[in-house]
């Protein structure tokens, strides 16, 4: 299978991180993409995930709620929709059913998910297509089997899991002549990391259809320094195509959508400071448009964000 160029991941992934001049403003057009939390929970405990730390409860999106908000965002004209956000959204046991009535029923263009790979098993990813999964991305972050351990505290042998997912995913795919992009992301690091990284990402380059590296984030300042390691400022972004941290384009271009039913300004919000509005009482647009987040914006696009929300993030210090 072949993917288009307009389908690449990575022109989507920077045309939603470029901030178009339209969307330079306090209240920005509806955004075209938003990623929802189907789940909070999550089998990895990554050093450089903040979702380690359980800062925040964490459970299931109602499914009402969802159905809800997902409509009601078509509808105002947002066209991609990520099923995940902080979670790991195949430990939900309806994605699958949240796929197909983003697809099918509600008519989102493109829907897209981000795995950690390991439960995403050849029938669970086969019921993703099958419902109308536009595009899958591993997140592939570990060499080998003894530093995915150390990394994720989850047993070893599960590399290989991973590993044999990603190619188990590309067969059905093909077989099943389903049109679903197929992607991997990789932290690069430097030094020796970086040469055994290279190793492993050469072992699922022939699977995927595209792949990309990405710069170690603090995650909000939140796990900035964690083990030693030196993050990139704010979120800028894929490595090739890195934005300045300031304004962030999550704040103007990307809705994040908790799975208790608030709106996020932050791609990294694990500890629910970030909270733009309710969106069990209010609407997707009210809460876009929130007085919230009119200021937080707003001080965005003077450079000078302290005193607000966003003054912790490594991006600022």
């Amino acid at each position: 299978m072949t993917i288009v160029a307009a389908n690449r991941i990575t022109e989507r992934i920077d045309a939603i991180t470029r901030i178009p001049s339209e969307y330079r403003c306090a209240t920005p057009p509806c955004p075209k993409s938003v990623k929802i939390e189907l789940t909070a929970r999550c089998d990895f405990n990554c050093f450089f995930c903040a979702t380690a730390k359980r800062l925040r409860h964490k459970a299931d999106m109602d499914e009402g709620f969802f159905r809800r908000i997902v409509r009601e965002m078509r509808d105002a004209g947002v066209q991609e929709l990520g099923m995940f956000y902080l979670g790991e959204s195949f430990l939900c046991p309806w994605l699958p059913e949240a796929i197909e009535y983003a697809k099918k029923d509600c008519g989102y263009p493109y829907v897209f998910l981000t795995t950690n790979g390991r439960l995403a098993t050849p029938d669970r990813v086969e019921s993703c297509m099958l419902a109308g999964l536009d595009s899958l991305k591993f997140s592939f972050n570990n060499a080998n089997p003894e530093q995915f351990e150390a990394v994720t505290q989850v047993k070893g042998k599960d590399f290989f899991r991973i590993v044999e997912n990603i190619r188990e995913a590309r067969r059905v795919r093909d077989e099943g002549g389903y049109q679903c992009g197929l992607y991997a992301s990789s932290i690069r690091y430097d030094g020796e990391q970086l040469a055994l990284m290279e190793e492993a990402v050469r072992e699922i380059v022939p699977f995927v259809d595209e792949h990309y590296w990405l710069p170690l984030y603090g995650q909000a300042g939140l796990t900035s320094g964690a083990n030693g390691t030196r993050p990139v400022a704010g979120n800028p972004g894929r490595l090739e195509a890195m934005r300045e941290p300031i304004p962030c384009w999550a704040v103007f271009t990307e809705g994040h959508i908790t799975f208790d039913g608030r709106l996020s300004a932050c791609c990294f919000d694990h500890d629910g400071r970030f909270n733009m509005g309710n969106l069990k009482t209010s609407t997707f647009v009210d809460a876009w448009h929130s007085l919230t987040f009119q200021n937080l914006r707003g001080a965005h696009l003077t450079g000078n964000v302290c005193g607000t929300v966003c003054q912790n993030c490594i991006a600022y210090q």
